[in-house]
C-alpha cells in the first residue's frame, strides 16, 4: 500500500514543491483534487512536467458541486464529460483513477423534506447508466472509476459499502470500484471492519480521516483494526489521507502518516 495525502494541504506554489514536503512527511504519492469546467484537464501541462520530474500522483478526488446520480439530467451528463475528462488525465500520469460519490449536497432523507423526487429504483437505474458509461470509459483508459459511498447527511442513494458493491456488482465492470472513507464508514457501518472484509472484491480505494473529519490520530477511529484488515484481505491499493487538520499541516501530517504506519 501506498500512503497518500491530498495536495490542497501541502505547501508550495508548484507539485514539485508539494511533492518535497509530502516525502519528507512519509508520505508516498499525492492525491490530487479535480474542479469541473476543465479546469483539471488545463493543468495537464504542470501535472506531466511534475510526473516527469517523480512526483507521484496515483488518483483524483473531484471538487465539483454535481454528480452521476444529479436530479436534473443535464448536470448528470456533466459529470459525466467531467469524470471522462479526469479520467484521461490520470491514465496519462500513469496513475489509477478518479474517485466519485453517487451525489454530495444534493439530498437527505434525514433532513427535510425527508422524501425524494425520485424513488429508490429509479435511483438504482441512473447510477447504473451513468456509472457504467464512466466506467467503460476508464476501462479503455486501463484506469479505474472508484465509487465512494457517503453518509446520510450527504447523500441519499450509497451511504455503505454493500451498497456501494451492490451496484458495481450491476454494472459489472472490472473499471468500477469502491472507495472506502474511514470518516463516513464511521457513521455508516455498524461493524467497519467487517464492512472492510465484505467488500474486498470490490475495493479499490481508501480514503483515510478520524471519526471527526480531521486527520487519523486527531479522533477516537481504531486504524489499527481497520488497517489490519487491510492487509489480511490482501489489499493493494492507496490510502489517501483526505481530512481537515486539527493543527498546521507540518505538525499534523507527520504524525498521522506515522500513526497509519505503524497501524499497518
Amino acid at each position: 500500500m501506498r500512503l497518500c495525502v491530498q495536495e490542497q494541504h501541502l505547501p508550495g506554489a508548484t507539485l514539485e514543491e508539494k511533492w518535497a514536503a509530502a516525502t519528507a512527511w512519509g508520505y508516498d504519492g499525492i492525491e490530487l483534487r479535480a474542479r469541473g469546467d476543465g479546469a483539471f484537464a488545463a493543468r495537464l501541462p504542470d501535472l506531466r512536467r511534475a510526473a516527469a520530474r517523480g512526483v507521484v500522483m496515483p488518483t483524483v478526488c473531484p471538487e465539483t458541486d454535481h454528480f452521476v446520480g444529479d436530479f436534473d439530467a443535464a448536470r448528470r451528463e456533466d459529470a459525466v464529460v467531467q469524470l471522462r475528462a479526469q479520467l484521461d488525465v490520470i491514465a496519462e500520469l500513469g496513475g489509477t483513477g478518479v474517485t466519485t460519490p453517487a451525489s454530495w449536497g444534493m439530498f437527505s432523507t434525514r433532513l427535510p423534506p425527508f422524501v425524494p423526487p425520485r424513488t429508490e429504483a429509479e435511483d438504482t437505474a441512473v447510477l447504473i447508466d451513468t456509472l457504467g458509461r464512466v466506467a467503460a470509459h476508464a476501462a479503455g483508459l486501463g484506469v479505474c472509476v472508484y465509487l465512494e459511498p457517503l453518509n446520510r447527511y450527504e447523500d441519499h442513494m450509497v451511504n455503505r459499502l454493500e451498497q456501494g458493491a451492490a451496484l458495481v456488482g450491476a454494472v459489472g465492470s472490472d473499471a468500477l470500484r469502491l472507495t472506502a472513507d474511514t470518516f463516513h464508514m464511521n457513521i455508516e457501518e455498524a461493524d467497519p471492519p467487517g464492512a472492510l472484509r465484505a467488500a474486498a472484491p470490490y475495493l479499490g480505494h481508501v480514503q483515510a480521516s478520524d471519526s471527526n473529519r480531521l486527520e487519523p490520530g486527531a479522533g477516537h477511529l481504531d486504524f489499527a483494526a481497520l488497517l489490519g484488515v487491510l492487509g489480511e484481505i490482501g489489499y493493494a491499493g492507496d490510502v489517501a489521507v483526505e481530512s481537515r487538520l486539527s493543527g498546521p499541516a507540518d505538525r499534523v501530517l507527520p504524525r498521522a502518516a506515522e500513526l497509519l504506519r505503524e497501524a499497518w
